[in-house]
């Protein structure tokens, strides 16, 4: 059994932006495209954590979506545990399902208000076939014990719960298919700071519990230090940078690696020299040629201008930099 649990290689997704065709006939305009993500490439081993973070807008919620199937990707393949993920195949896709799951940034949105919560728990459980009659009640009280909730909260409805519990309810629905893969899309961040140090601690207790495997999606960097076993820095829907979760925090690689952490506050007053964040991301429907970054890195000569950077070894990191490449930082 190999120790990559999840693959991705060259994922790419292209949305159609363009104006209806009236108006582009009568406006003389082309289709435009917006590029979410471009040439992305990971791996995540069994049992860990690999975050994926970045600005908003830098693609995200776009691969996470890709992964679990809600989109189709416009290149590139997605391999989970060896087998390739067949988004045309029906068939294959189900076979696949059960064993990843998603919890999503809202709780407010991502449960059916019309729903008691015990459905909403139960439904993976019958889609899957896992169990059937009184087994399937009895499932959702134990998911909903295991969570922290009660299982008498299985007949009632999502409103009658705080922002928290209504994630802890999430949590219960993807842990109710069985998966040995969750994809956790910003899970804390509509969450009072109290209380995502709760949800956080409940999901590392659950992945030693049940052995999962996580895909943490955040902006929020010190949710990812605490939650990660390695990290990848999207940038402009391109991974500039993947490291231990230790090595990136205390030795960042690429020049907007570094940008982000010096825009986390000095709260041990370190004296570590910082430098303030400067220029906005550039348009992604039309993004600058070679590195998308080199409008705002000081690091940045004729070559960023017009080549994409490749990932290179850099003290056990990769990074997409050609100042690194060539030993200038």
């Amino acid at each position: 059994m190999s120790d990559v649990l999840l693959k991705v290689e060259g994922l790419t997704r292209y949305f159609d932006v363009s104006k209806p065709w009236l108006n582009r006939v009568i406006e003389r305009e082309d289709r435009q495209f917006l590029t979410a993500t471009a040439d992305v490439n990971f791996e995540i081993r069994r049992g860990e954590t690999f975050a994926l973070v970045g600005e908003s807008g830098s693609g995200k919620s776009t691969i996470a979506k890709m992964i679990v199937g809600l989109l189709e990707p416009s290149a590139g393949r997605i391999t989970f545990d060896d087998q390739e993920m067949n988004f045309a195949s029906g068939a294959a896709m189900r076979t696949l399902r059960r064993r990843f799951q998603m919890i999503f940034q809202d709780p407010y949105a991502s449960l059916n208000p019309r729903w008691h919560v015990g459905d909403i728990i139960a439904e993976p459980i019958r889609t899957f076939g896992l169990a059937s009659g009184n087994a399937i009640s009895r499932e959702v009280g134990r998911l909903l014990d295991t969570v922290g909730l009660s299982a008498s909260d299985a007949g009632k409805f999502p409103h009658e719960f705080s922002g928290g519990q209504r994630q802890r309810i999430a949590i219960a629905r993807a842990l109710s298919s069985r998966p040995e893969f969750i994809v956790c899309d910003e899970p804390t961040s509509a969450l009072d700071v109290s209380v995502q140090a709760q949800i956080l601690n409940l999901m590392r207790d659950l992945q030693d519990e049940f052995g999962l495997t996580y895909l943490l999606i955040s902006h929020d960097l010190s949710v990812v230090r605490h939650m990660s076993n390695r990290i990848g820095v999207l940038y402009l829907g391109r991974l500039v940078e993947v490291a231990d979760g230790k090595t990136l925090f205390t030795h960042p690689r690429h020049p907007y690696s570094r940008m982000l952490l010096d825009a986390v506050p000095d709260l041990t007053l370190s004296g570590r020299r910082r430098r303030q964040v400067e220029g906005e991301i550039p348009n992604p429907i039309n993004p600058p040629p070679g590195c998308a970054f080199h409008p705002r890195c000081p690091h940045a000569f004729d070559r960023c201008r017009q080549e994409i950077p490749q990932p290179v070894d850099a003290d056990g990191s990769l990074a997409a930099c050609f100042a690194v490449e060539e030993g200038r930082i």
